[in-house]
């Protein structure tokens, strides 16, 4: 994953919140132009080599394999008590929602940039399985003036991993604040306090399968997107 992709990974190793919150935003385009890029190529494209020619039909038959294999689907917009944010272009969603306490929460997700392979369990086939990563940033605050909380997760296919807990101030953080420990030195106790402080507020294992197959459909959407413009330009 490169681009802003890669920015989002190195911002989640460095943990830094002045960096974390700049994000670039691209062009936006709809769900439907990803579906219909395929229809958007000149009917009558200039003179060309053959490998240019050989390259049109590719495309064309590869955009035609993606839609009869497994075509997108619409993207949701909700998700339990969180509204979906998805500008397509961008590696990332945006989920936000309220609390029962009004506090204000904001969750990152980017698009898979990791996985691992597993022991296969017993109502699986191979030997291996590949478990796909997803990292994310979940703000919670409750006005403009207080700290917030920032927990930095790893959503997995079927559980939710924190790895860093945070707290800075909205519009005064220092540039190299203090990060918090790592996860795995504070108490048991202490750890799945936090696990339940999130499950609370609807951040848990059934949101990391949500985001999993949010992403699936939107890794679909995006190449399709791509390939298309691809077409496009070679077709001119």
């Amino acid at each position: 994953m490169g681009g802003n992709g890669a920015l989002m990974r190195s911002l989640l190793n460095s943990f830094s919140p002045s960096i974390i919150r700049h994000r670039s935003l691209i062009r936006q385009f709809s769900y439907s132009d990803a579906i219909q890029s395929q229809s958007q190529s000149s009917s009558s494209p200039s003179p060309s080599s053959p490998f240019e020619s050989r390259l049109r039909t590719i495309l064309r038959n590869e955009i035609q394999y993606q839609y009869d294999y497994a075509p997108p689907h619409q993207p949701v917009t909700e998700f339990e008590r969180f509204s979906v944010e998805d500008q397509p272009g961008q590696q990332w969603i945006t989920l936000r929602a309220k609390s029962a306490e009004d506090e204000n929460i904001k969750i990152e997700a980017t698009m898979f940039d990791g996985s691992i392979l597993e022991p296969k369990s017993d109502d699986e086939d191979t030997e291996e399985v590949v478990r796909l990563h997803i990292s994310m940033l979940v703000d919670i605050w409750k006005g403009k003036e207080t700290d917030s909380m920032e927990f930095v997760c790893s959503a997995w296919p079927y559980s939710l991993e924190i790895q860093k807990v945070y707290m800075f101030k909205q519009d005064n953080s220092p540039a190299q604040p203090y990060m918090g420990p790592d996860m795995k030195n504070l108490s048991n106790k202490l750890r799945t306090g936090f696990y339940e402080f999130l499950n609370y507020r609807g951040i848990n294992s059934d949101l990391s399968r949500f985001l999993h197959q949010y992403m699936m459909n939107k890794d679909r959407i995006e190449l399709l997107h791509w390939l298309g413009k691809v077409q496009s330009y070679i077709e001119k």
